[in-house]
C-alpha cells in the first residue's frame, strides 16, 4: 500500500506521533508498523483497521480500548531496520522484540552496562564468533519480557537473567524482583541471518502459529 493510504488508517494521536520523528525512515517504519497492527487486529475483531481504539498503560504499552462484545486480545509489536513483528494472544499478556544483528552494538562494554552479572559471564564464555548472536539473543529476550510485563526499560535490567547461548532454548532463569512468582515463558524467533527476535508470555502457549505478511 502507498504510505498516504497507511497513514489514513492511523488515529489523530498516532499521526501526530509520526510527525515527531526527526528522520523520515523512522517515521515511515512507525506508520507501516502501526497500520500493520491495525490491519492484523481488524481480522481478529471483524472491524475496519481505522476503527481500532487504543489506550496506554503507565509505561506506554498499548492495549485495545474494548467494548463488551470484543474478543479480549493482548498484543505487542516491535520493529527494527525495516522489519516489523507482531504477537497476538487471547489468554495472557505478551511481549515481542526484534533487533537487527549489528556487530558494532554487540560489545562487552554494552553487555556490562545492560546485562546481569550472570548474563555477562555467560556472554564472555561464548565463542567469539558467536558473541554477536548471543548478545542479541539476550537483548531481545530481556526486552520482550519487560514489554510483556508492561515495565519498559525503566525496570532494573540486572535483576533478572535469561539464557543467551546460541542453540540453547530461550528461558527466563530468574527474576529477583519478583521472587516466588510463576515463571514466564520465552520463545526464540528464527528470523534469518540478519535479525533476532523473542516472544515472552505469562503462560506457556498451547499453540503458536506464524505468518509472514511480506512487503507492504
Amino acid at each position: 500500500m502507498a504510505l498516504p493510504v497507511l497513514l489514513g488508517l492511523l488515529s489523530d494521536d498516532e499521526r501526530a506521533r509520526a510527525e515527531r520523528f526527526r528522520f523520515s525512515r523512522a517515521r515511515t517504519e512507525f506508520i507501516v508498523a502501526r497500520a500493520g497492527l491495525r490491519s492484523i487486529l481488524s481480522r481478529y475483531l471483524d472491524a475496519g483497521p481505522a476503527r481500532m481504539r487504543f489506550r496506554y498503560a503507565a509505561q506506554g504499552k498499548p492495549c485495545l480500548d474494548f467494548v463488551e462484545e470484543q474478543v479480549p486480545l493482548h498484543f505487542n509489536v516491535s520493529h527494527s531496520h525495516g522489519l516489523a513483528v507482531y504477537a497476538v494472544t487471547t489468554g495472557c499478556e505478551v511481549g515481542i522484540d526484534v533487533e537487527k544483528v549489528r556487530a558494532s552494538v554487540a560489545t562487552e562494554r554494552i553487555a556490562r552496562r545492560y546485562f546481569s552479572a550472570r548474563e555477562v559471564a555467560d556472554f564472555l564464555r561464548v565463542r567469539p564468533e558467536q558473541r554477536c548472536r548471543a548478545f542479541f539473543n539476550c537483548w531481545t529476550r530481556k526486552e520482550a519480557y519487560l514489554k510483556a510485563r508492561g515495565s519498559g526499560l525503566s525496570a532494573p535490567l540486572d535483576q533478572f537473567d535469561v539464557t543467551l547461548t546460541p542453540g540453547e532454548p530461550a528461558k527466563l532463569l530468574e527474576d529477583r524482583s519478583h521472587p516466588g512468582e510463576a515463571p514466564w515463558h520465552l520463545t526464540h524467533l528464527d528470523l534469518g541471518a540478519d535479525y533476532i527476535g523473542a516472544v515472552a508470555t505469562a503462560v506457556r502457549p498451547d499453540a503458536a502459529r506464524c505468518w509472514r505478511l511480506g512487503n507492504w
